[in-house]
């Protein structure tokens, strides 16, 4: 029997009756979620099939009162080996602490909260283990000279911004120092909404002079869109959608080149993003042509940044950003140290059965990537902060 007979015919989730999806303000802890938050997450393995031995990704979304989607990725997760073929998709419920799948050609399926096993004709044939994977860029903290923009003790940078009572900071805050080409570092949460759909799934973005969206979403799961996690709001999908699942903390590494002006005020280059999510890089250098969805119009002056509010419950933490102007050979994305992960580690640390991985994002490959080697001084703005 190939893989994909094998995941097609059965291959996620289950029957029976769901307890209730949480509050439509979502949930900011896993305290505060519903019971199907278990079943969520992501799963790898090895699966025995007619050609050998086969990895297989598994990433489970949690769609609120016990149903569920389960999407299968041979060779591994998106950004850690899947082989980029199409993806096997299913729908059903949940029974209990567990969900069981089956088919017609004698494949069955049992999804726990700790792994989904799968087998054909009353024999085991794949085991696929949570795993809870984690952004190599979380927790790196800013090299000298970097702006601190928000570190947990204080709003002071975002004026009449508010933040959580553990130190995190709300969407809907504006910085008041104003920047033109710069690499930001930000680390969001995002809330837990298994009801919600769409846009509505735990909203936020990223607006780089209040012009340029990179969008903050619940993406998790989904196919890359333009208006999805990873994306620059309405413009251009990611190459890849890196979006973790909600309630557990992730990553933008974002490289902004701001336009240039004549003295005329005419546009004589455009802006550029490059953009990695959870240490995987989804957008290249890209040149936007014009402000993207509700961005302030393009003009020949700096702006500040700022976190859209959707009224969604999206928090923030560990925000710095290098004036390019002043810093201009930094390396970026930033590594924490051993002493720093370990530190971020103690504070987010997933269940202790989980296995943990990492993106695979390489540090060498983003070292030599050319956004990290040192801008020109004619494509400067002058900063102001």
């Amino acid at each position: 029997m190939t893989m994909r007979s094998i995941f097609a015919g059965m291959f996620l989730l289950a029957a029976g009756a769901g307890l209730a999806a949480a509050a439509d303000g979502g949930a900011t802890s896993p305290a505060d979620a519903d019971a199907d938050f278990a079943l969520q997450g992501e799963f790898v393995g090895t699966v025995k099939n007619d050609e050998g031995d086969v990895i297989v990704g598994v990433q489970v979304i949690a769609l609120g009162d016990g149903l569920f989607r389960g999407i299968g990725h041979i060779g591994g997760l998106p950004g850690d080996g899947w082989d980029g073929t199409a993806r096997i998709t299913a729908e059903a419920r949940r029974d209990g602490d567990s969900v069981r799948f089956a088919s017609d050609n004698g494949s069955v399926g049992l999804l726990t909260a700790d792994r989904l096993t799968v087998q054909v004709d009353g024999n085991q044939v794949g085991r696929l283990e949570r795993v809870v994977r984690k952004s190599p860029t979380l927790g790196a903290a800013p090299p000298e000279g970097a702006v601190v923009l928000f570190d947990g003790k204080s709003t002071d940078q975002f004026p009449g911004a508010k933040m959580t009572e553990d130190g995190l900071l709300i969407a809907g805050a504006t910085s008041g120092p104003k920047f033109g080409s710069c690499r930001v570092h930000l680390e969001f949460l995002l809330p837990y909404m298994p009801a919600a759909r769409g846009q509505g799934r735990a909203n936020s973005g990223s607006y780089l002079q209040g012009r340029y969206e990179v969008q903050i979403l619940d993406s998790f799961a989904e196919e890359p869109t333009f208006n999805g996690a990873g994306s620059l709001y309405r413009t251009r999908a990611p190459d890849v959608n890196m979006c973790l699942p909600p309630l557990q903390w992730q990553t933008y590494d974002v490289e902004f080149t701001a336009p240039r002006w004549a003295a005329d005020g005419s546009k004589v280059r455009s802006a550029r993003v490059t953009a990695w999510l959870n240490g995987v890089k989804v957008q290249n250098n890209f040149e936007l042509p014009n402000k993207t969805g509700a961005g302030q119009e393009e003009a020949p002056t700096l702006l500040p940044i700022r976190f859209q509010n959707h009224k969604d419950p999206v928090r923030f933490r560990n925000i710095w950003l290098i004036d390019r102007g002043l810093m201009p050979v930094a390396k970026f994305p930033v590594y924490p140290t051993g002493e720093e992960a370990k530190s971020d580690e103690a504070k987010s640390a997933p269940k202790a059965e989980a296995k943990e991985r990492k993106p695979a994002a390489k540090k060498k490959a983003a070292d030599k990537d050319p956004a990290n080697e040192t801008p020109e001084a004619t494509e400067q703005q002058p900063q102001n902060s």
